[in-house]
């Protein structure tokens, strides 16, 4: 019987594949358990127009990446903190704080998304890469300065 899968299910297929099952598999699991229909025109015909939605949405969810990028690859935000001799700083600038200064700045972004190779533990100037995309990435420029 072939069904499309409206789940990922484990050692069958991912969601919105078409797959040939065994008439029990399908009535006894699959069907029953909501995790697929039966593969007829109607269901193979919503199940294309739903993957073609979902690539549009992607690919709109890129092209806003990719334009917040161009707006950040120019940005310099500065943190001032506490700092004691020889320019070190009390604990380290994490990406939570850099997260508040971005939005102070106007830019609306996920801490998770802020990548940092290192803790920041001296003062000067770091370039910070932001992972906005799985495809699209961009850097900043942040300075570090003593209260």
């Amino acid at each position: 019987m072939k069904v499309v899968l409206l789940k990922d299910v484990k050692g069958t297929g991912k969601k919105g594949e078409i797959k040939e099952v065994s008439d029990g598999y399908a009535k006894n699991f699959l069907l029953k358990n909501g995790m697929a229909k039966v593969a007829n025109k109607s269901t193979i015909n919503e199940n294309s127009m739903q993957k073609e939605a979902d690539a549009y949405h992607k690919e709109m969810e890129k092209q806003q990446a990719i334009a917040l990028a161009n707006k950040l690859k120019d940005i310099k935000i500065n943190l001032t903190i506490k700092c004691g001799e020889n320019g070190k700083t009390f604990g380290s600038v994490t990406s939570k704080e850099i997260a508040e200064q971005l939005k102070k700045e106007g830019y609306e972004i996920d801490k998770r998304k802020i990548e940092l190779s290192e803790p920041l533990k001296t003062i000067g100037e770091y370039q910070i890469q932001i992972k906005l995309h799985p495809e699209v990435s961009t850097k900043i420029k942040l300075s570090i300065t003593s209260l």
